[in-house]
Formats: structure tokens, sequence, C-alpha cells
């Protein structure tokens, strides 16, 4: 029942009532004989009585819809809310956005929500909020912080009319460790997406780690408490600290055909952030949404050991990935930048692999142009006679062009790409590093959608360089184990800011860049390259853990490691691309991290100093059993002239005194 037909129906019998008692009673009055009056004042009253009784089940039908009708209002009036499944997480609507809280604290405000094509979502007004049900996570990955993530989620939908009565859908997915939402748009046809209108309020005095956009995301994280700085725009991820101790990531993912990627432009308030969709010039029909924004909340753990980005991605699309395996690379640009054109120099790299049994070996760009009547061929069969699998490296031909380096041109046009990749895979080519793209517009989204679908048909790997971020594809597209979109080692061999910054920015990535996904830092060196580095060994080698890349490219000269102890070419001959577990043990952005990370029954623990001053960093290992396990410590001596402290421990420390710029690693064997 409405409650307009509600309201007549109780006033109809309201009125009758009081007629029927009116009419009884008159009639008692004027009779002339006393006993008549009394007669008819009980007469009067039986009916009325009777009546009552007749209507009763009316009245109380009436009365619950009543209540129920308050109810209604009642709930209507309350504050939209969504629960994650621990019930830690609750977003609420608020003016024209959502605030979402972390155990009943504000820790993110999404001030303002929109989505607007040439046609639709103008003048949004809210409907309702339903909740959807739950969203479940469960799967296999190739490479990453762990092999098999599980995640749930409640799922809700806002709905949304605009001026023209079209449905704009707001979705959210509430998980343990964060939130996720995109808009949803229907019925389109031909649309031109014109922009977004989400945008995060960050208060005054926040901490933030943000890093300034560029189209290779290889930028630094500063620590800032402001915004209405210099720099209007800014990449993903982007890590706040709303509450002491408490953190949330910003980013995105889950790219599909159609869609562009998205950055934050702060050039207005200083306190909002908008995100920006990039150029995307596609006709939209049908069925559209955006890529899933994504924010990781919780402690620092909660948010390192996140599987977010993943877990919102599309499954994995090829039928077989058996070929797929993670693994360390030996590779030559770091100490030699046009290495890849002299066939002796990919000998040493080739040699240095195969002695310390690392899988594979890049060869790097200009390979296309070979000295000494040597090939490309000649090159990869060599690879392939000492049991390494070579890679090559391409030029994507879409963002440096005009003196980047060569081969160019050959991946661009479909037919091209097939016929290139085809021979890739006829000669024993494993993978292709493909580099130089020109940011997150649709038509680079699709482009490394293109090539990776194309690699897959020819069971290549690859490892996507001057590039995006990622953004979920290494779980879509499996075959997709590394992606640059960091400010990594090669930055010694260009300009020497790298030098004194290197620390700091080490002991940030581990909290912001490489969250999100599988990270080229390119790391361990132990040699100069054109610039100096001031980290010390211990530190170089616990990158190697610290940092997670399906494949991970060492970047020293093959000499430099094959002058270091037996131990450390042990350990590198050994060390994993894939875990099976992640565990953030300790640490605060740009000061010191440190990681575990287990493969099988074997544990690792790394960690690094990020200042210039000694430090005592506190470390609890609990969760990793040493009973009858043998432990190997790698430390600093503080000795310029006999740099390592190598030995077997019996039990893992509580603290560990690390040097300045310094670092350890320890691994834990069953």
């Amino acid at each position: 029942m409405s409650h307009k037909l509600f309201l007549l129906e109780f006033i109809e019998l309201t009125i009758t009532l009081n007629s029927l008692f009116l009419v009884l009673s008159y009639s008692c009055i004027v009779s002339s004989h006393p006993l008549s009056r009394k007669n008819s004042y009980l007469c009067a009253r039986n009916l009325y009585q009777s009546y009552l009784l007749h209507k009763m089940y009316q009245v109380k039908k009436i009365l619950l819809l009543a209540w129920l009708f308050m109810l209604a209002a009642i709930a209507m009036a309350k504050p939209i809310r969504a629960v994650s499944p621990n019930g830690v997480l609750s977003l609420e609507q608020k003016g024209n956005g959502y605030v979402l809280n972390y155990k009943g604290q504000q820790v993110l405000n999404v001030s303002q929500v929109g989505i607007t094509t040439s046609t639709v979502g103008e003048g949004l007004t809210f409907q309702r909020m339903v909740k959807r049900g739950k969203v479940k996570a469960d799967y296999l990955m190739k490479e990453g912080k762990r092999l098999h993530p599980r995640n749930v989620a409640n799922e809700y939908v806002c709905e949304y009319a605009d001026q023209n009565g079209k449905p704009v859908h707001l979705v959210f997915r509430l998980y343990n460790d964060g939130v996720a939402f995109r808009y949803e748009l229907s019925g389109l046809k031909g649309e031109q997406l014109k922009g977004e209108q989400t945008v995060y309020t960050i208060p005054d005095g926040t901490r933030r780690w943000m890093q300034r956009w560029s189209d290779g995301y290889e930028e630094f994280f500063p620590l800032t408490t402001s915004g209405g700085g210099r720099d209007k725009r800014l990449g993903f991820p982007s890590l706040l600290e709303p509450k002491d101790g408490v953190f949330v990531l910003l980013s995105e993912a889950n790219i599909e055909r159609r869609q562009s990627a998205a950055s934050l432009y702060n050039d207005g308030k200083p306190e909002e952030y908008r995100v920006c969709p990039d150029k995307n010039e596609v006709a939209l029909d049908g069925e559209w949404h955006t890529p899933w924004r994504i924010a990781m909340v919780g402690s620092l753990a909660d948010v390192v050991e996140s599987t977010l980005a993943t877990d919102v991605s599309e499954p994995c699309k090829l039928a077989d990935t058996s070929w797929i395996h993670a693994g360390v690379v030996s590779w030559v640009y770091w100490a030699y930048n046009h290495g890849s054109n002299d066939y002796n120099i990919i000998k040493k790299y080739v040699d240095f692999a195969a002695t310390l049994h690392l899988p594979y070996v890049l060869i790097d760009a200009e390979w296309d142009q070979m000295k000494d009547g040597k090939t490309v061929v000649d090159a990869v069969n060599y690879a392939k006679s000492q049991g390494v699998k070579p890679m090559i490296w391409y030029n994507s031909s879409v963002g440096w062009v005009n003196g980047a380096p060569t081969p160019q041109y050959r991946l661009n046009k479909p037919e091209d790409r097939e016929k290139e990749f085809a021979w890739c895979e006829e000669i024993g080519v494993a993978g292709v590093k493909i580099d130089f793209f020109s940011g997150d517009n649709q038509m680079n989204m699709d482009y490394c959608i293109d090539l990776l679908e194309s690699a897959a048909r020819h069971h290549l790997l690859i490892n996507f360089h001057g590039a995006p971020i990622p953004r979920g594809w290494q779980r879509t597209y499996p075959n997709l184990l590394s992606t640059e979109g960091v400010y990594g080692a090669e930055w010694y061999n260009n300009v020497p800011t790298f030098t004194k910054r290197a620390a700091a920015h080490n002991a940030t990535l581990p909290f912001t860049r490489n969250v999100i996904g599988p990270m080229d830092y390119t790391p361990c060196a132990f040699s100069d390259s054109q610039h100096p580095h001031i980290t010390s060994h211990a530190h170089e080698l616990a990158l190697t853990v610290l940092f997670e890349s399906g494949l991970q490219h060492l970047a020293d000269r093959p000499e430099s490691f094959l002058a270091q102890p037996k131990e450390v070419q042990q350990f590198l001959s050994e060390l994993p691309a894939a875990w099976d577990d992640t565990r953030l043990v300790a640490g605060y952005p740009g000061e010191y991290a440190v990681m575990a990370r287990r493969s099988g029954d074997t544990w690792y623990v790394a960690g690094i100093n990020g200042s210039d001053e000694p430090r005592t960093i506190g470390i609890n290992t609990d969760f990793i059993k040493t009973s009858k396990c043998s432990i190997l410590s790698f430390a600093d001596s503080g000795n310029s002239d006999a740099p390592w402290n190598i030995s077997q421990v019996d039990h893992l420390p509580n603290s560990v005194a690390c040097q300045p710029r310094g670092g350890f690693l320890y691994v834990i064997r069953r």
C-alpha cells in the first residue's frame, strides 16, 4: 500500500467511527421515554462496540502499515552505509560523494562522484544503494607477492539518474583491506567520454607520498603534507597517512579495451585531487565501464601485502600458462649502454648467466646493428647452447622514436607484429622487452593489450619498459612478468641525482610503486655505472628480495658478481622471482623497510636503511618457525676493503644494527 492510500483509508475509518457514535448517541437523546433513552443508549453502545470489534483487524492492519511506513521513512533519512565482510571498513554517503571509515575513523573522503559522456551523466540525482552480494577472488598467479591470492568483498551498487533520466551506476566493492569502485553505463550510442568528476579531498597536514606524473612513471615519491604545489599532475600510486599508523594507497586497476588510464590533478583547491582519465577518442556503444579506482586501507602491512590490484582485474585469458616461468635475468645495459650490438659483450653476459645458473639473458637495444659480421641469431643460438633462455628488446615506436635506439616499427601493425613474434618463437627467443611508450591514453592501453595477446600466441614473455605502471594485467595476461614504471637503478647511467637519493627512494618503493605490481627496478650493483652509488653491499643484495619482479634483472657487470664471495653467488643462483607469501616485517616510507618473502619452505628476510645515519631496526619474525632450520646472514662489515659479514646464525634476532644506507639479508632454509 502506498503512503497516500494508507492516509486516505485511515482518515476514512476515523470519520466512519466518529459519525456512527454521534448518530447513535443522538438517537437516545431525542427519545421521549426515559426507558427508551436508556435502551437506545445501550443499543448505541453495543452497536458501537460491535462495530469496533468488526473493524479491529483493519485497525491493526493500518497501525502495522503506519509503523512500517514510519520505519521506512526513518531508514530513508539515515546516511547510506556499506561495510566490508569483517566490518572494519564502512562507506557512507556524504553530500555529493562518500566517506570511507576504518575502525570508525574517516580515512578517505571521495567528496564528489560522477562520469559524463556527450549525452549521459549531467545533473546526477541519487536514487538508492542496493547490496548485490559477495564477490570472491581466488586465483593463481605466475609471479607476485603471493602465488595464490584470495580475497572477498561485499558489493554495492549506487543507482543514479541524470537530468534526462538515463541511469548511471556507481559500483563499490568493500574488501577487508580496501575499497574498489567504478562507474557503469549502458545504452550508449556512439558516445564520447567527456570526463570523470571523482574528487579525493585530502586535508592539509595529511602526510602523503606522491610522484609527479610522467609518461614513464620515473619520478621520486617525496613526502609532503599539503597540496597546491608546483606539481599539478600526479601519477598513481599515491600513499596517504590520514591517521597515525593508518594508510591509504590510491591507484586503479583492470584497464580493458576502450579505456584509458587515469592520473590525479591538483590544479584547483589545494586539498582536492581530481581523477582524470587520459585521452580517449573511442566511440562508446552499448555497455561500458571505467577501470576500478582502488584504495588499499589499513596498517602499512595491510597495504603492502594487499593483492587488491589483481583481485579486481579480469581473470587469466590464456588457455595454457605452463610455458610461463619467472626468473632472474643477466642484463647488459647498466654497464654497457650500447653493449647489445657487440656479440662478445653479449657472450660475457651469457657466460655469467650460465655460471650462476640464471635462467635468462636480455639482449638489449640495437641488436639489429650488431658488429663484426655477427647477428642476433648468432647471439640467440649461443645463449641456447649454454642453457640460457634469450630475451630481446624492441622499440614500441609510439613514444621516443626520433634519435631513439632500434629496432623500430616492427610491432605497430598487426601483420608486422605477428610476423616478428613468429620469428622470435622460431629462433628460440623466450621473451621480449618493449620500450618507450607514450603515456596513459587509450591508444597506448589498447596497444599494450595487442602486444600481450600477440606475444602469448607465440609463447613470449613480456617486460614493458618506459611504460605506465601495472594496473592488474599481470593477472589477466600472466606472460606480463614485469613492468618498469619506476625510477630505478638505470638512472645511475644517466644523471648524478640518484647517488644521494637512492637509499631513501629504495625505502619508499616497497610502500608505493611495488605494492601494485612487479617492478623492473634492475637491482643489485656492487660496482659503479657512469655515476657512483653509495648504498652498501648488503643494501644492494637485499633489494633483490625487497623488490618484487617476475623478471629480476641484475644490473652489475659479470666480473663484479663473480668477484663476490661464494655465498653471494650461491644466493643469486637460487634467488626466486616469484613468491608463495609476502609479509611486511617493519618499516616506514623513506626511512627503512624490512620484508619477508617465502618460496617453498625457504624464507628470505631483507631489510634496508634509507637514511644517512646508523639505525637499529626492530624486527618481529615470530611467524617464521626456525627450529631445525639453517640461517645464513648477510650483513655489512663496515670495512670498505672487506665489505661483507657473512655467517651462519642459530636464530633470527629481535633487532638489527644497520650502517648508514646499509642493509641485511637472512636466508632461512628447512
